[in-house]
Order: C-alpha cells, then sequence, then structure tokens
C-alpha cells in the first residue's frame, strides 16, 4: 500500500496545483491596426520592460517600441491575483518561488489582489496613499507584483512612489528616518592591508560617512582574513564611541567560520543574493545556508540588533550564470528582494552598474535600473540602498552617476557608498566619494542616521548640518 504524502507535502503539492491552473487570461493587445499576442506572462514581463541590453542579450526583449507598448497595455489589465498564480519560475523548481508563495501575507494579499496592474500603480501615486499605507500591504505582494508595477512607471513615478516607503532599522544605529542619507565606508585595499583599510576608515568618518556600515570587500577570502580585518576595525569604533556598524564582505560560509570559529566581533553578516535557486547555487548559498547564517547572527553576532544581514543584488547576475529561466532581469532583481526580506536586513543594496555593460549598456539604462531597484525593494519593505557605479567599460560619464546619486537621494535611497575620490582601486571601477556624500546631504536637506550625527557634531565634524571645525581631518578620529 502507497503511504500517504506528510501534510506538508500535501500543502506543496496544492500550492503547485493552484499555480499551474490559473484562470485564464487574455493576453493581447492592438495598436495601430496590428494585433500582439503573447503566450505567457513572462513573455509579457519581459517585453514590457525599458530597454535593457541584458534582456537583450538573453532573446527575451521587446523586438521594437510598439511590441513594448503592446505588453505594456496587456500587462495594465493584468490583476496582481493573476501574477501570484502565474510566478516568473515555476513553483515546482524553484525553492525561491516556494518561499515567496508560502510566505504572503494572506490578509494584506486580499486588500490589493483584486487590482489590475495599472490600478496599483494609480494607488501608489495617490497623495493619499502614504507610506503607512504601503507598509501595511507590502507582506501581501510577491516580488512579481512589485516588479510589474515598475514596468508601468517613469522614472518620476519610481522616484515619487520610493519617497514614500518608509522602512526603517536598527542595529548599533537607525537607519531609513524621514530626512537622512546614510553611507557604506568602503575602505578596500588590494592586499588587505590593514592599516591602509584603517586610514581610509578614519578618512570617510571625518567626512561624516559610514554610519550604514564600514564595510570591507575582502581581496583574500579566509576566515583567518576576515576576523582579523574585524578585529582592527572593531577596536577603532570601540575607541572613538563611533554608534555604526561592521562588516567583511567575503562569502557567507567564510564569515560563519569566523564568528563561530574564531569568535571574531561581527555586527553583520554578508552574502550576494540572487533571484533563482540556481543563480544561488551558483553563489554557493540556498534558503538553508542563510537561515543557518541568520541563526548563527542571532547567536553570536556583536550588534545591538534586531536587524543583522546585508545583502547586496544587482541586474544581471541570474543572466550571467544562465540562471534566468527565460525571465527579464528586472523581475529576477525583485525576486532578490522577495528572498532578502525573510531575514529583515539591516543592509540590502544593488550594485547597480558593475555587472557591466551586457547588462546595463549605458547612463540611462544604469540611471534607471538603480531607481528601479530602489522602488522595488522598498515597496517589498526592504531598508534599500544602491551603490551608483559602472564599469570603465560602460558607456556612462561622471555627469550621469553624479546626477544619479542626486536622484536616489531625492527619492528617499536609504544609503549610498563612498570611497576615497570615488574610486576602488581593488575592484576597479568608479562610486560615490566621501566628498559626495556631504554634497548630497546638504544640496537635499538630508543629515546621516541620528545617533552618527550626533556623534559627528561631538567631535567637531559635523556644525549642526554644516561642516565642522574638524571636518576632513582624519586625525580626529584615533587609531
Amino acid at each position: 500500500m502507497p503511504m500517504k504524502p506528510s501534510s506538508s507535502v500535501r500543502e506543496s503539492l496544492v500550492s503547485a496545483a493552484h499555480l499551474r491552473h490559473p484562470a485564464s487570461m487574455r493576453l493581447r493587445a492592438t495598436i495601430r491596426n496590428v494585433g500582439y499576442e503573447f503566450g505567457s506572462l513572462r513573455e509579457v514581463f519581459a517585453k514590457a520592460n525599458p530597454p535593457k541590453s541584458g534582456d537583450q542579450l538573453a532573446g527575451i526583449a521587446a523586438r521594437d517600441p510598439v511590441e513594448r507598448v503592446a505588453a505594456r497595455a496587456v500587462l495594465a489589465n493584468v490583476t496582481l491575483e493573476q501574477i501570484r498564480n502565474n510566478p516568473v519560475i515555476p513553483y515546482e523548481v524553484d525553492e525561491l518561488t516556494r518561499l515567496f508563495e508560502h510566505s504572503l501575507d494572506e490578509a494584506a494579499y486580499s486588500a490589493v489582489k483584486h487590482l489590475t496592474v495599472g490600478q496599483f500603480r494609480e494607488w501608489l501615486l495617490d497623495s493619499k496613499t502614504d507610506g503607512h499605507r504601503i507598509r501595511s500591504v507590502s507582506p501581501g505582494l510577491t516580488p512579481e507584483m512589485a516588479a510589474a508595477v515598475c514596468k508601468l512607471m517613469t522614472n518620476l513615478d519610481l522616484m515619487t512612489a520610493g519617497a514614500k516607503c518608509l522602512v526603517v532599522v536598527r542595529a548599533n544605529n537607525t537607519l531609513g528616518l524621514p530626512g537622512r542619507l546614510s553611507s557604506r565606508v568602503q575602505p578596500n585595499h588590494p592586499t588587505d592591508d590593514v592599516a591602509g583599510i584603517l586610514l581610509s576608515t578614519r578618512e570617510g568618518l571625518s567626512y561624516g560617512c559610514g554610519d550604514a556600515v564600514i564595510g570591507v570587500n575582502p581581496a583574500t577570502d579566509t576566515a583567518e582574513s576576515t576576523a582579523e580585518i574585524l578585529t582592527a576595525i572593531d577596536a577603532v569604533l570601540k575607541k572613538n564611541g563611533c554608534p555604526t556598524q561592521h562588516c567583511v564582505l567575503s562569502h557567507v560560509t567564510v564569515q560563519m567560520r569566523a564568528l563561530s570559529e574564531l569568535r571574531c566581533p561581527m555586527d553583520l553578516m554578508f552574502q550576494s543574493l540572487s533571484g533563482s535557486e540556481a543563480g544561488n547555487k551558483a553563489f554557493g548559498i540556498s534558503v538553508g545556508l542563510i537561515d543557518e547564517a541568520a541563526d548563527m547572527m542571532k547567536r553570536l553576532g556583536s550588534t545591538r540588533g534586531p536587524n543583522r544581514m546585508y545583502f547586496e543584488t544587482g541586474q544581471g547576475s541570474a543572466l550571467s550564470s544562465a540562471a534566468h529561466h527565460g525571465a527579464d532581469q528586472v523581475t529576477l532583481e525583485a525576486r532578490c528582494y522577495g528572498f532578502a526580506r525573510r531575514y529583515d536586513p539591516f543592509l540590502v543594496n544593488t550594485v547597480v552598474g558593475f555587472i557591466g555593460p551586457e547588462y546595463l549598456e549605458d547612463g540611462p539604462q544604469i540611471t534607471r535600473a538603480g531607481l528601479e531597484d530602489h522602488f522595488m525593494g522598498k515597496l517589498l519593505g526592504i531598508p534599500m540602498g544602491c551603490d551608483a557605479c559602472f564599469t570603465y567599460h560602460a558607456r556612462m560619464s561622471q555627469d550621469e552617476l553624479e546626477g544619479l546619486k542626486v536622484l536616489l537621494g531625492a527619492a528617499g535611497c536609504t544609503y549610498l557608498m563612498s570611497l576615497p575620490v570615488g574610486d576602488d582601486l581593488m575592484l576597479n571601477y568608479p562610486s560615490t566619494s566621501f566628498h559626495d556624500i556631504p554634497s548630497v546631504r546638504r544640496l537635499l536637506g538630508k543629515r546621516p542616521a541620528p545617533e552618527f550625527d550626533a556623534w559627528l557634531n561631538e567631535l567637531g565634524i559635523l556644525d549642526g548640518d554644516q561642516p565642522g571645525e574638524r571636518f576632513g581631518d582624519p586625525r580626529v578620529i584615533r587609531p
């Protein structure tokens, strides 16, 4: 006699059947007397995207602007319920799809499931819809829903809706409050020289940067190097009473060894994420592994919490490992944020132009992606930052990059990066400089995180919202 499936297996089978048999959809539109018909919602999603070199590389982009308009016309009339029933990667083959389905807040979902994507866009942009109302429905949104509405928005729409979303998190200080713009000091060194890392750290702090995290990309991915760097930064922060966090961005398994075996201080644990199970396998991770890492941080991490994890993402990561399942890069990026929110992270940022022009070709595409990623992350309830950057073989100018930083600041971005003169000598790409952060803050009337702001004023680095007498003087930070 065959065994009966367990209750958990039965639930999975019921959910899988639910997703395999969606209500019928009419995926057709007529533009200028020409009919357009799409074979799946996944195809509609891809062809509704603004032009992206990654989608073109994958062979899934719209053939021309008219087909793109037709796809958007179809998408505008699809309901959020239909999107839930048609994930871009099938339930049966992807653990993230199963995670999104089983963790959805049914009460929040019920409040919006009847809306079409077009109606959802109008609701988000309505002046009566504030951040608290958006936050109340956020747990009921799948990543595909966030990606869908994003495709119908202009850049200004993305900024307007993103600025409404309020996501406040706490570790050793508080990020995400209104009127605040934080930054990560990124004191990378090509040989992991600790003295060089500490010098860059002190310089960044002297410009009022670093309230998000002192985060180092290591050249050597070992537990011993990770522990050495964290211990040195921790000593400087404690000696100066600096209310921020530290992190070394080695692989999560390396950090877990540094924490559990070497017992080094660790305020945040980091990992890069992809939007598909196959993409995460290419990164050497799974949901189960990140669950284990998050639990270890809760038990052994040195931050006050409750938010202890740090994730990075970037459009094109799944395609770069042939793990995209025919889905577009915007939707896959949204799925990264759905994965991240399981862990109530302190930091999440897209490294928007870092993967290369094969995925985001030029300034307009990189700018659009930065605004898309910020909006989708905030809509899904995570504290979204951005590394506004590009690689040297992409067609983006310094003026375009600076413009993106201002647009993100105006859109309510939680944090940006900060590097010496805006160039990472270890990773070899341009980003945001120590000087850029106070300039954008003054331009937009923003301040650092409140605890960090008070500390900067105590040291004379700031005088209210203006540079203080010790601004830009690293000697004010004791080594």
